[in-house]
């Protein structure tokens, strides 16, 4: 079979479309929202791609932009033997483990080893769930006609391709409140929460045009800065930021829960990026409800890692509680973490 990992990027004409188009993005929300117009889909626990295809070359992107072909060559082959030769999708990458649906064993495909990335693409093989169409299968943009007629072409193409389940969706989505409440109330698991998308709407790449609401409130953050725990040379807490509207890092919190057997490699790996600018807007120091003393001692890092952090309350823009890690995010990049996620 001819296929290629390394098309030609250097134009939109490949595939009707660059590859450095930013996938659409969503606020989150307390409440789902109601009225007519509204389409809604069940938030999926995954790496965020688009997929470009035309004939037998295939890209896949992640959220941050950077090239996924590599560390899921599985789907780039599945991709490049559908039988149809054009398409953008954008869909959510995921791995099954035992039933379920595990972040951890896709995070494990960002390894340096060919080998490695082989034998885990035989053994826990990718699914990509596709929710969004931006070039049909003729190779025609269609990012700006309305979700209705995105999903309606999105469909077709599921029904025609005949993919195995196993490996490619066509993700679930109604347009009913109740449903999508049940959605909400049961998600956990594979599923965090619910999307929403107004149908009469474009699509809008890079933008935060959709609504995302979650079981629990989390918040990808960028890691500004650390501390040493006390009387100790290993991490003990992380200093996290959200960028502002004005482009500039803000502290707005730390997450300590961090397990002890973590803290070795871990600081090894913030220390080697110790000395970049840290916060260039609000910086952690003065009085603080949470440290004394040792307020204003803490190491600015190169705003280069990303991680998901659960919070219960935001009081004057920031955590009001020390928040908890859930998981590192190298799929996204550092200029997305900004205020605007958490719907400020």
């Amino acid at each position: 079979m001819a296929m290629s990992n390394t098309p030609d990027h250097s134009t939109a004409a490949a595939y009707g479309l660059s590859v450095e188009t930013e996938p659409m993005e969503a606020k989150l929300a307390k409440d789902l929202p109601s009225g007519r117009g509204w389409q809604y889909e069940p938030k999926w626990d995954g790496f965020r791609c688009i997929a470009f295809k035309n004939g037998s070359s295939v890209d896949l992107r992640a959220k941050s932009g950077k090239p996924l072909g590599r560390y899921f060559p599985e789907m780039v082959e599945l991709l490049a033997d559908l039988p149809t030769p054009d398409f953008v999708i954008d869909g959510e990458l995921v791995i099954e483990v035992a039933g379920k649906l595990s972040f951890d064993a896709l995070q494990l495909r960002l390894h340096p080893a060919e080998s490695r990335i082989r034998r885990l693409s035989r053994e826990t093989p990718s699914r990509l769930i596709a929710f969004d169409m931006l070039v049909d299968t003729d190779g025609t943009q269609i990012l700006d006609r309305d979700l209705a007629y995105r999903r309606a072409r999105l469909e077709d193409f599921g029904d025609r391709i005949k993919a195995d389940p196993t490996h490619f969706i066509v993700s679930p989505a109604t347009r009913s409140l109740s449903e999508a409440e049940t959605w909400l109330s049961g998600s956990g698991g594979d599923t965090d929460g619910v999307v929403c998308k107004r149908v009469d709407e474009p699509y809008q790449p890079g933008e935060r045009a959709m609504t995302k609401v979650k079981r629990l409130r989390t918040a990808d953050c960028v890691v500004g800065g650390f501390r040493y725990g006390k009387d100790s040379r290993l991490v003990g807490s992380l200093l996290l930021g959200l960028y502002n509207d004005d482009g500039q890092l803000d502290h707005v919190g730390f997450t300590s829960a961090i397990a002890d057997i973590e803290k070795p490699g871990l600081t090894a790996r913030l220390e080697a990026l110790r000395d970049g600018e840290g916060f260039t807007g609000k910086a952690p120091g003065g009085p603080s409800r949470w440290t004394t003393d040792r307020s204003s001692d803490w190491e600015r890092l190169r705003p280069e890692l990303v991680v998901e952090v659960k919070f219960d309350q935001i009081t004057g823009r920031r955590f009001r509680h020390g928040t908890k890690l859930l998981r590192w995010r190298p799929d996204k990049k550092p200029s997305q973490c900004v205020f605007s996620q958490i719907g400020l």
